[in-house]
């Protein structure tokens, strides 16, 4: 074994979390080392949550060609270029690559590219890329190697080549005819984006809904958008068997026969990246489904070893990761911080978005909680007049005893903006009133927010 490196502390994966605790420790004067195999910052800047976004708003874009009549433009000859499309998002990428290679060489702590997996107690040994190895142990072990996209054990679907949204991602051609299994997050931002780059697409949903977490009003609207644009919905069908190869030419077998195309994209779900990574050497305990089993100070089952991030089971969201730093540097501080009733708000980058946070009715059924409904259109909120993005509807649930905002949903223009209002109200534990008399630039779109608190039922009379 290589000679042994002491460090206060070392962080195994550079994702949100990883980099930041990097960054934080690094600069107060802590011996930080930090093991990246592949995406220096994590999966976010490189091939998840940054390029997706930015291929989406390229699609956006190219919507707004679509529509030019719509706003008195004369558009002749217009093409996509999917190489134009694929070096815009490469080089955002670039950028932020730099950026943060510049943050990590600025906190002083040491980057080892490489792969890296335990050896024993808070022990980390590095392949390193260049070849050789390096061995670190820290007083404390940070783990947040993140996930990755699922492929199942469908019969032909791994000897297919399908794509995953990194591949999907890197297109140089739009795809004649694509194929998506799995109607939830991923999978509907990548086959809305590439529909309105001119690809046929056909999603494939084993559930007999999109979204089928969300409200049914919600799964509704978002059906009725797809459909519009001209994506063909397979709802409540199960793909038994895959033949070709994505690219090229791709036959699923599903119960009323066959569905064809020429790629193949998998969005049906993540799986951590545990396993290989000598847990068992740690001590390091997981769960069934491989995620690292951590408490509610993220602390795993192995004494001076945290877990942060996705790998952890925190919620797959960037901002997540980013709390989950934050718990871990106060508690390493000797602070008691948990993930103990956080908020956990999410944004759907579909055309227009889907925000939500607290409960939905779902939800609060399940539950068994009372509440109040309040609940606009989109069109009544007067800015989307001017944008000719009327579609959609905002709505709220108060709580019945008292003026609480128990939750809030946005399906339209610019509702992950708009539900930020909302959290922040939520968070600060003012009544729904506050928001409702609120005097909100005229016209915005959180101005909605006025109208749509405007509308809560009064409270029932005690019985």
């Amino acid at each position: 074994m290589s000679t042994v490196e002491q460090y206060d502390v070392v962080v195994l994966g550079s994702g949100e979390a990883g980099k930041y605790l990097t960054w934080h420790l690094g600069s107060a004067g802590k011996r930080v080392a930090v093991v990246e195999r592949k995406y220096l910052g994590g999966s976010c800047p490189n091939i998840a949550c940054l390029p997706s976004k930015n291929v989406v708003h390229t699609a956006k874009v190219a919507s707004y060609f679509q529509r030019a009549a719509e706003f008195g433009i004369v558009t002749d000859g217009w093409r996509i270029d999917m190489r134009g499309v694929r070096q815009r998002k490469r080089d955002m990428v670039d950028r932020q690559f730099a950026a943060q290679r510049e943050r990590f060489d600025a906190s002083g702590a040491a980057f080892v590219w490489g792969s890296g997996r335990f050896v024993g107690d808070r022990t980390v040994e590095a392949a390193l890329r260049e070849g050789g190895t390096r061995v670190l142990r820290g007083e404390t072990v940070v783990i947040d190697v993140g996930t990755r996209a699922a492929i199942d054990a469908t019969p032909g679907l791994a000897d297919a080549r399908p794509m995953t949204h990194v591949e999907a991602l890197e297109l140089d051609v739009v795809p004649e005819h694509l194929l998506v299994l799995g109607g939830g997050y991923v999978g509907l931002e990548l086959a809305q984006a590439l529909r309105r780059l001119g690809s046929r697409v056909t999603i494939v949903e084993r559930n007999d809904r999109l979204a089928s977490r969300e409200d049914p009003d919600v799964s509704d609207a978002l059906q009725q958008l797809f459909r519009d644009e001209g994506v063909d919905l397979v709802l409540d069908t199960v793909v038994t068997r895959v033949e070709g190869r994505s690219g090229k030419h791709v036959r699923l077998h599903v119960a009323a026969g066959t569905l064809e195309g020429s790629h193949l994209l998998v969005a049906t779900g993540r799986t951590p990246n545990t396993e290989g990574i000598g847990l068992d050497h740690a001590g390091v305990g997981t769960t069934e489904r491989g995620y690292i089993r951590v408490d509610e100070r993220l602390q795993t089952t192995a004494p001076g070893v945290f877990a942060v991030g996705d790998c952890a089971g925190s919620p797959q969201f960037t901002h997540i990761g980013f709390d989950d730093f934050r718990i871990v540097r106060d508690n390493l501080a000797g602070g008691r911080r948990t993930t103990t009733g956080r908020q956990v708000p999410f944004t759907l980058f579909t055309d227009p978005e889907l925000a939500r946070i607290g409960l939905d009715e779902s939800e609060a059924k399940r539950r068994g909680i009372r509440y109040r409904l309040a609940k606009l259109p989109m069109s009544r909120v007067l800015r989307t007049q001017t944008l000719s993005e009327m579609r959609g509807f905002l709505k709220a649930l108060v709580a019945t005893d008292d003026d609480r905002i128990l939750g809030f949903t946005g399906f339209g223009v610019g509702a992950g903006e708009i539900m930020a209002v909302v959290q922040l109200a939520m968070k600060a534990d003012v009544p729904f009133t506050t928001v409702r008399d609120m005097v909100i630039t005229h016209p915005t779109l959180a101005e909605g927010l006025v109208a749509l608190f405007a509308t809560v039922p009064a409270p029932r009379p005690p019985e």
